[in-house]
C-alpha cells in the first residue's frame, strides 16, 4: 500500500460519517477515482464505519480510517480524530454535511491550514435547514471553515441566507457523471431483472436509494399503487424496480402486500451493479423530501432516461420540467401516478425525454467538469495557480 509520507503529493483527507451507500459518498469515491494522482493524493476518515462500499475505490494506496463514534455523545471520537491527524498531517480536510462539520475544530487544533466543507444535502430531521441547534451549530463552526461547496444553487442560498456566509466563502460545485459508465446501447441486459419482468412490452418505472425517510419511497410505491388501482388495464404494463435497502423496506413490503401488487415490485436490495440495472429501466423516479444535487438522477440522465423527480431542494437544477421529465410536488402520490400515466400513454416521450437528459448530462454534468472545479478550489487554497487539465470525455 502506497505511502502517505510521499511528498511529492498533497493530501487530501475527506471526512465522513460513514462510507456507506449515498450519494455523497459517491461523489467522494468518484473525486478519488477520478482526480489526476501526480498533485493530490487521499485519505477517508470515518467517524464510525465503512461497508462494501469501500470497494468502489479503485486506486491504490487509499487509507481508509474508522474513527468508531460511539451513538450519542462521544467526545473522546474528536480525541482520536486530533491524533489521526497529527499522524498522517494531510494538507487539506474536507469535511462533508453536518454530521462531519466538527471535525473541523480538531482538525484547526492539529495545524492544518487549508480546511473545507462541503453541502450535500440535509436529512429528514432538518428538511429545511432551519433547525434551530444545527443553525446555532453550523454558526459556531463557521470561522473555521475557509471554504464551503454547496451542490446546488438551492444549498448556496441556504448558507448565504440562514448560516450566514459570507458569499466569498462559498464555491458551487454541482455533482458530475461519469458518462461512459453509463454508455447507452440497444441491448438491455434483462438477464438480470425477475422473469416476470423481461417483457418488452412492460415500462419498467425505477428507483436507486437507500430506502430511508427523506427519500421518502413510501410516496412512490403509494403513487405505483394509484396508478394501478385508478387504471386496472396498466397491471399488465407496468413493473416497479426498487433498487437499495434500508429501514423502510419492511413497509414497503407491507404497502405493496395489502395492495395485493406486491408481484409488480421488485425489491432488489443493495446492488454494485447499478448501471446495468438503469440499463432496464424504461422511467426513474426519484421521491425524496429533499435534496441537494443528486447522483441517481444524474447517472438516471446519463443513462438515457427520462427522470419524475419531487420539485424540492437540488432537482429542479437537474430535471427540465416537460423537457427532460417531470417535476411533482413531495409527497403526492396522485400526481406522480399521472406523470407515470403520460408516458404510458406516450412511449415515445421516454425516449423524447431521455435523450435530451443525456445530451444535459454531456454539457453541463460532466465528471471533468466537476473534478476540474474541486481541483481549482484546493489549488486556490494551497495558492497553486498550475491546475491540471482533464480528458474531455468523462
Amino acid at each position: 500500500m502506497a505511502s502517505l509520507n510521499n511528498t511529492k503529493q498533497s493530501l487530501i483527507a475527506h471526512v465522513l460519517f460513514r462510507l456507506g451507500t449515498g450519494g455523497l459518498e459517491n461523489g467522494v469515491v468518484n473525486l478519488i477515482n477520478t482526480m489526476p494522482d501526480e498533485k493530490y493524493r487521499h485519505a477517508i476518515i470515518c467517524m464510525t464505519d465503512y461497508t462494501r462500499f469501500r470497494d468502489r475505490i479503485k486506486k491504490d494506496g487509499i487509507q481508509v480510517y474508522c474513527l468508531n463514534k460511539k451513538p450519542g455523545k462521544d467526545f473522546a471520537v474528536y480525541f482520536r480524530l486530533w491524533k489521526l491527524l497529527r499522524d498522517i498531517k494531510p494538507d487539506v480536510l474536507h469535511t462533508r454535511n453536518l454530521s462531519a462539520l466538527e471535525a473541523q475544530l480538531p482538525g484547526l487544533l492539529a495545524g492544518i491550514k487549508h480546511r473545507v466543507h462541503g453541502e450535500h444535502g440535509r436529512d429528514i430531521d432538518d428538511v429545511d435547514g432551519t433547525n434551530p441547534r444545527y443553525v446555532l451549530l453550523r454558526r459556531l463552526f463557521r470561522p473555521l471553515v475557509q471554504r464551503y461547496i454547496p451542490m446546488s444553487k438551492d444549498l448556496e442560498t441556504w448558507l448565504i441566507k440562514q448560516i450566514e456566509v459570507p458569499a466569498k466563502k462559498i464555491t458551487q460545485i454541482y455533482n458530475g457523471v461519469d458518462i461512459s459508465r453509463f454508455k447507452l446501447n440497444g441491448n438491455k441486459p434483462i438477464d438480470l431483472l425477475p422473469p416476470d419482468f423481461r417483457s418488452p412490452e412492460l415500462m419498467l418505472i425505477g428507483t436507486v436509494g437507500r430506502l430511508d425517510p427523506v427519500k421518502d419511497q413510501i410516496t412512490l410505491v403509494q403513487a405505483f399503487i394509484h396508478l394501478v388501482k385508478t387504471y386496472p388495464a396498466v397491471r399488465t404494463k407496468v413493473r416497479l424496480v426498487l433498487v437499495g435497502d434500508g429501514v423502510l423496506q419492511p413497509r414497503l413490503r407491507e404497502l405493496s402486500l395489502e395492495a395485493d401488487i406486491d408481484d409488480l415490485i421488485w425489491f432488489a436490495g443493495e446492488r454494485n451493479d447499478v448501471a446495468d440495472i438503469m440499463q432496464t429501466l424504461d422511467l426513474f423516479v426519484l421521491p425524496s423530501i429533499n435534496e441537494g444535487i443528486s447522483n441517481t438522477i444524474l447517472e438516471a440522465m446519463a443513462t438515457g432516461l427520462p427522470v419524475i423527480a419531487t420539485d424540492v431542494g437540488g432537482n429542479p437544477e437537474l430535471v427540465i420540467n416537460n423537457q427532460t421529465g417531470y417535476l411533482v410536488p413531495k409527497q403526492d402520490p396522485a400526481t406522480m401516478a399521472e406523470a407515470f400515466k403520460r408516458y404510458l400513454d406516450n412511449r415515445d416521450l421516454l425516449v423524447c425525454h431521455g435523450k435530451a437528459g443525456r445530451v444535459r448530462c454531456e454539457t453541463t454534468f460532466s465528471l471533468n467538469r466537476m473534478i476540474t472545479d474541486y481541483m481549482a478550489v484546493y489549488d486556490q487554497l494551497r495558492g497553486d495557480k498550475d491546475t491540471f487539465k482533464l480528458p474531455q470525455n468523462l
